[in-house]
Parts: structure tokens; C-alpha cells; sequence
């Protein structure tokens, strides 16, 4: 029997009448009941915790639509779904791109802070992001401090390396 060569099967028709990620899709706003959400840590079994920015920390569950499909990972913004009997659980309604994001960040509808982690690390400006230890002053050793402890150091063991270097040239001559 031949070797099918032409690109098929279930997996290749599954993605023809997909949207595309370049395309652009229409904004999902909030309305009664849903919030805007950032994504803290993915628990596992469709569940992710996720601080909501109404200043409440949630728990909220994937739908079934979304599993295996949509891929849900930390500090994504995401739309949910508030439970009325449940107020610190909630329901995974949208999951937005980063352009979507930032178009609602534009609007005013999240705070500036929700992208801020993330479009750091995107942008290559973490070092920025990220405060170095402080030190007290009297710990902090001056230039000229180091260049004395540096040469002294470095000074004493190339002396003796080289040293030891030429001894050994000498006992392989003697050997010849």
C-alpha cells in the first residue's frame, strides 16, 4: 500500500477554519458580573489562581471550551466570570492577547501595574525592574581598594606560577 505524501488527517483539518493569531479579533469588554483578572499561578486540573483587579484573590476554574485549546499561563490577563454564591471562586470567561491587553489598559479599563511585569521582561528592561541589594556605605570598598587588594593577589601567585613553569621546562630538557 503507498505512503500518503500530501499534508492531511484529522490534526491538518482541524486548524483550516481557525482564526489566525495575526488577525484581529473584536474586544471583549466586561460586563455585570465578569472582572478583569491577572493570572498569579496555574494550580493544575483547569484551575488557576488569579488576583482580580477589584483587589480580591481568586480561584478559577477553566471551561471546558477553553481546555486544550487555549493555553492559560502566568501573569496572563484574563475575563471572568464572578460566582454568585461563591465569592472567592470564579470562571475563566476570555483569555486576551498581549495587543488586547495593552488596548485595555489604554482604555482604562486595567491598571497600569496589571502588564507591568511582563512587558518588562519583554522589552529587555528587567534589569531596571529589579532593585540591586542595598549596602551600607562603611561595607563598600573604593576603587583604589580594590586595585590594592587585586594586584597583591594577582601579583604573588603569577610570581609563583611562573616559577614553577620554568622549573618544569628546565627537568623536561634535562630529561632529552
Amino acid at each position: 500500500m503507498p505512503k500518503n505524501k500530501g499534508k492531511g488527517g484529522k490534526s491538518k483539518r482541524k486548524g483550516k477554519n481557525k482564526n489566525r493569531e495575526g488577525e484581529k479579533r473584536e474586544l471583549i469588554l466586561k460586563e455585570e458580573g465578569q472582572e478583569y483578572a491577572k493570572v498569579l499561578k496555574v494550580l493544575g486540573n483547569c484551575r488557576v489562581q488569579c488576583e482580580c483587579f477589584d483587589g480580591k484573590e481568586r480561584q478559577c476554574h477553566v471551561r471546558g471550551k477553553f481546555r486544550k485549546k487555549v493555553w492559560i499561563n502566568k501573569d496572563d490577563v484574563i475575563l471572568i466570570g464572578l460566582r454568585d454564591y461563591q465569592d472567592d471562586k470564579a470562571d475563566v470567561i476570555h483569555k486576551y492577547s498581549m495587543d488586547e491587553a495593552r488596548q485595555l489598559r489604554n482604555m482604562g479599563h486595567i491598571p497600569d501595574r496589571a502588564l507591568m511585569d511582563s512587558e518588562l521582561l519583554e522589552d529587555g528592561g528587567a534589569e531596571d525592574f529589579f532593585d540591586p541589594i542595598a549596602m551600607d556605605d562603611d561595607e563598600l570598598l573604593s576603587d583604589e581598594e580594590i586595585s590594592e587588594t587585586g594586584d597583591a593577589e594577582d601579583g604573588d601567585e603569577d610570581d609563583d606560577e611562573d616559577e614553577d613553569d620554568s622549573d618544569d621546562y628546565d627537568d623536561e630538557l634535562d630529561d632529552l
